[in-house]
């Protein structure tokens, strides 16, 4: 297995470890891997009428300053753009909404950490009318 293919499989299994972390906070999944033209969101949940994009990153350690640091402000830009596009395609514009942020970090031989922060960042109004 390749280093490329090795890094897909960690972040698939970060992914769904994040989902199922999701699911037992009773949150509903509405959407996983959504591709869009501008990109992809990882994860979208409903929290009672709250609309969740979740991205979900995943370290293998903390070097760096770990998962949290990789959720760069171009990155909270990236994915309010995605949730707009997400909300005007499927007509959801006045939809009530937020971004989470799920950090996964497993260091090799240990288990898996999962920390789930709810409304990581706002976005203002010229990005999303969330």
């Amino acid at each position: 297995m390749t280093t490329k293919q090795e890094a897909r499989g960690f972040g698939q299994q970060s992914e769904h470890l994040a989902e199922r972390h999701l699911l037992r906070k009773g949150y509903r999944l509405v959407a996983r891997n959504v591709r869009l033209p501008q990109g992809e969101v990882d994860l979208i949940v409903r929290q009672g009428a709250v609309l969740v994009f979740v991205e979900v990153k995943a370290r293998r350690s903390a070097a760096m300053g770990g998962a949290a640091y990789a959720v760069t402000p171009a990155k909270q830009r990236r994915l309010a753009q995605l949730a707009a596009q997400y909300l005007s395609i499927h007509r959801l514009e006045d939809q009530v909404c937020r971004f989470d942020v799920v950090l996964v970090e497993q260091p090799c031989d240990a288990p898996a950490t999962v920390t789930h922060i709810e409304n990581a960042f706002e976005v203002s109004a010229q990005h999303l009318r969330c």
